[in-house]
């Protein structure tokens, strides 16, 4: 017998919370919350419920729902995601905030954002600041992917997303900013078998026995990249911030500084490249 929204909301309700029930029902249906709520008598087709039961199961098993549903926002923008990228967070917009206050809002102005994954931080810039160019570059041929569809869904023009391993993707380019959120995991860590890390890729996530192996890479060769009093930005873990303060003072960087995101952690550190 068909069961309506409310009849298959109850039952979801034993195993997963009210949220993530509504956001799989609305994404089975293509409908916005609202909808569901005035609907709620509405009888959902076999092929509807069965759908909804296979992503119930998945979520049960622990799938993050920004993989179940194919997208997350960031910064007011919708990004698709798949299991091949990082899913955005909140907490990386600090990051897409501190670059944005250190770029002019009506001249040009070139922008490196190295791992972009998805390319939730690169578009995000290259929206807010039309002027800009923005040069975004990740090592995995599917985040790549996803990127170019997020840049085109989005109408970003500004942008130009390149595959490479950090820096040697480029020529003899210089920038006036380079942002990265890098993998920064250590690679023990136990964080790395608990919630939606479990499901996401390796590769964006951890990075040596300390966490620090591409933020270290990153620091020691982005100067070579840099043009004069240019800004370099890298979101970190929470207990890495003097270590990177110290990394970036010895590779000439000066004005250093590390920030809290609005859960009160040290999130973003970065520092301008001394012009001597």
């Amino acid at each position: 017998m068909q069961k309506t929204l409310a009849q298959v909301l109850d039952w979801s309700l034993r195993d997963i919370d009210r949220i993530d029930a509504h956001l799989l029902l609305q994404h089975v249906l293509g409908v916005e919350q609202a909808y569901i709520l005035t609907h709620i008598d509405q009888l959902l087709t076999p092929q509807q419920e069965s759908y909804f039961s296979q992503l119930i199961a998945k979520r049960v098993e622990g799938v993050p729902i920004a993989y179940l549903i194919g997208e997350r926002e960031f910064y007011s923008l919708t990004f698709s995601v798949s299991d091949a990228v990082l899913i955005p967070r909140p907490e990386t917009e600090l990051l897409v905030d501190l670059t944005l206050a250190r770029m002019p809002q009506d001249k040009p102005c070139r922008i490196l954002d190295l791992g972009s994954g998805c390319g939730a931080v690169a578009i995000t810039i290259a929206k807010y600041r039309p002027e800009s160019q923005v040069i975004a570059i990740d090592y995995s041929a599917a985040a790549i992917s996803v990127a170019r569809s997020n840049a085109r869904n989005l109408n970003i023009n500004n942008i130009e997303i390149r595959r490479g391993d950090w820096f040697k993707a480029l020529a003899e380019e210089k920038f006036d900013l380079v942002v990265s959120n890098p993998p920064y995991v250590a690679e023990h860590d136990p964080h790395l078998q608990q919630g939606d890390l479990r499901f996401e890729p390796p590769l964006a996530l951890s990075a040596g026995e300390d966490g620090l192996m591409c933020i270290r890479h990153i620091i020691a060769n982005a100067p070579k990249y840099l043009a004069t009093d240019g800004w370099l930005l890298f979101e970190h873990g929470y207990n890495q911030a003097a270590a990177c303060r110290d990394l970036l003072a010895k590779h000439r960087f000066c004005a250093l500084f590390s920030e809290k995101d609005l859960a009160g952690i040290i999130r973003v550190s970065g520092g301008c490249l001394h012009s001597n």
